[in-house]
């Protein structure tokens, strides 16, 4: 709040000089009620730290700037501000397109070059520190991403052509961007479908076609808050009714398990043998089947029987192709 208030001061007397007023310390203090000893100061970080051309005019008994054009920086951000801007940076590795992680480099090496010496650390240094490395994600096409975010950020309707792999289809849709998502380092674009009048979820990877159309679409009033259907289509936690599933793992993975966050709502039970009994609401199997599969013979599926008697299936089919 502190740093809102001066940066109102700051302001205030760019602008008392932007209109040759030739304002001072004493000016300044009466104006926000300081003492002119602050006042001083914050002149002094203007000239000092922000690079404000300042000059004081002895005639004039206030100050102006000895280059007319000067402006404020247009963005005012604090120590713990500008790092967590350079981690969105790093973050926005994700994002399937070199023309915006481009732009927002050139963006972010102008606040650098402007405010390293002033947090003091060296802003170029967290890029080297800090990465971020997806696996078995989807390659999206970049002009495809970027027409995509255009859409959704202008609010115009698309025209797509979808591959639906598990049916190996194609259909032709209208659809009104709504929200992007990154999905454990795959991009989905909810929308409104005019075909299936509804949310949809589509893959970006999975769009062959895609083109801006003119069509009016019109959105139901009855449409789900778009949290609401991500909560319910993606993750563990995912659609129709819930039910519990309850595993046990062993000792060996159990530290493993207790480090993730399988669901908001999981309960960790801890035995005596340094296993764990993990409980989860689960409403579909797809998901976690794979989570189970992935652990082996470290997991132990207890309940619901259904998704028990599926991964002994799964085993057995497993078992032909090894024997």
């Amino acid at each position: 709040m502190a740093g809102k208030l001066a940066y109102e001061r700051y302001y205030w007397f760019h602008e008392q000089i932007k209109c040759n007023k030739h304002p001072n310390s004493k000016l300044l203090a009466e104006e926000f009620e300081i003492s002119q000893k602050t006042a001083q100061r914050d002149i002094e970080f203007m000239r000092d730290r922000i690079g404000a051309p300042l000059e004081y005019s002895h005639a004039d008994r206030g100050y102006y700037y000895t280059d007319k054009g000067y402006e404020l920086p247009p963005i005012w951000l604090n120590e713990s501000e500008l790092v967590a801007f350079i981690l969105a940076k790093r973050l926005a590795t994700a994002i399937p397109d070199r023309n915006l992680k481009d732009s927002l480099n050139k963006f972010i090496n102008k606040l650098s070059s402007r405010l390293s010496d002033k947090v003091g650390f060296n802003l170029d240094d967290i890029q080297d520190k800090i990465s971020l490395k997806n696996i078995e994600y989807y390659s999206v096409d970049e002009s495809l991403f970027r027409k995509v975010v255009n859409a959704l950020f202008t609010k115009r309707s698309l025209a797509i052509q979808y591959y639906s792999p598990h049916k190996d289809e194609r259909t032709n849709r209208k659809i009104i961007p709504l929200h992007l998502l990154d999905y454990m380092g795959n991009w989905h674009l909810i929308s409104f479908c005019s075909l299936k009048k509804g949310l949809r979820n589509f893959a970006l990877s999975r769009i062959e076609e895609c083109n801006y159309i003119d069509e009016k679409i019109s959105l139901p009033n009855d449409l789900p808050p778009i949290k609401t259907y991500i909560r319910k289509t993606f993750g563990i936690f995912h659609g129709g009714k819930n039910q519990e599933v309850s595993l046990k793992f062993s000792p060996k993975t159990s530290r493993a398990v207790k480090e993730q966050i399988w669901h908001k709502q999981q309960k960790i039970k801890e035995l005596k043998d340094g296993s764990i009994i993990l409980n989860v609401p689960v409403a579909y199997f797809t998901e976690i089947k794979r989570e189970i599969l992935k652990y082996g013979a470290e997991v132990e599926v207890l309940k619901p029987l259904r998704l028990k008697k599926e991964i002994i299936e799964e085993i057995k089919k497993m078992k032909k192709i090894y024997q």
